[in-house]
């Protein structure tokens, strides 16, 4: 560091006037932009997740698929 950055540094004034609008005008922007992604990647998530289990439960037998959990013996109760 050369003494003429050290000087001009040590003249920075710190911001008084305005500080917490920007403050939050950062942050109110950031928790929109952070809470649209975050939505926009929900629906993509959730909606694809709901039409898997639609398709699965459609053709889903729930007694065939005990009958062959109690052919395998997976159930000791169930002869």
């Amino acid at each position: 560091w050369s003494s003429s950055a050290l000087r001009d540094w040590a003249l920075v004034k710190p911001q008084r006037r305005g500080l917490l609008a920007k403050w939050l005008w950062f942050h109110i922007v950031g928790a929109f932009t952070f809470a649209w992604r975050l939505q926009l990647s929900n629906f993509g998530v959730a909606e694809s997740r709901k039409k898997a289990y639609a398709d699965f439960y459609r053709n889903y037998d729930s007694m065939k698929d005990f009958e062959e959990m109690r052919r395998a013996g997976i159930f000791q109760s169930a002869k």
